[in-house]
């Protein structure tokens, strides 16, 4: 399969990741999405601080949970491997990057809900099927951690396969 090519830096809003990522509503962190080059993209995300999972994080002094910027930074790397990345696009859609490890993970300063914070990805091809990528979050242009992720490219059928299975 011929794909056109690329020219970069282009950017997708909220509707284009949506386009290519399956995630929804609450559960949809990046807001913007600019592919810099086929390994090295940037965005930014946005926790609402009504979000019913900061209510309980502290209460009295909500802090965005370290768990949902390393699936910020999935998400980042996810949508940009899909629309940026010729290995990937060759893929097709039957394959989504699922988040497969954390293989390296530090918070430097807490983010606040309501707080947009910018997240950098550089990516590595490890096999046919696997990606490191390595990013930083920051926030107020200071660095707020370092996350370092395995995303394996998966056959969307073999997740639903997983997700029901047969009786």
């Amino acid at each position: 399969m011929t794909l056109p090519p690329l020219h970069y830096p282009f950017t997708l809003d909220r509707s284009g990741i949506e386009q290519v990522l399956p995630h929804r509503g609450e559960a949809l962190f990046i807001r913007q999405l600019t592919v810099l080059a086929h390994d090295h993209y940037q965005g930014e995300a946005c926790w609402e601080p009504s979000l019913a999972i900061l209510q309980g994080h502290f209460p009295g002094m909500p802090l965005v949970p370290g768990v949902l910027l390393v699936e910020a930074m999935a998400q980042l790397a996810g949508a940009g491997m899909l629309v940026g990345n010729d290995h990937a696009r060759s893929l097709g859609p039957a394959y989504i990057g699922v988040l497969a490890g954390i293989r390296k993970c530090s918070f430097k300063q807490p983010v606040l809900p309501g707080e947009t914070v910018q997240l950098s990805a550089r990516t590595r091809q490890m096999s046919e099927l696997a990606v490191q990528v390595v990013g930083q979050v920051s926030r107020q242009g200071r660095e707020a951690g370092q996350i370092e992720l395995l995303v394996v490219n998966t056959p969307r059928s073999e997740l639903q396969t997983h997700l029901n299975p047969v009786a």
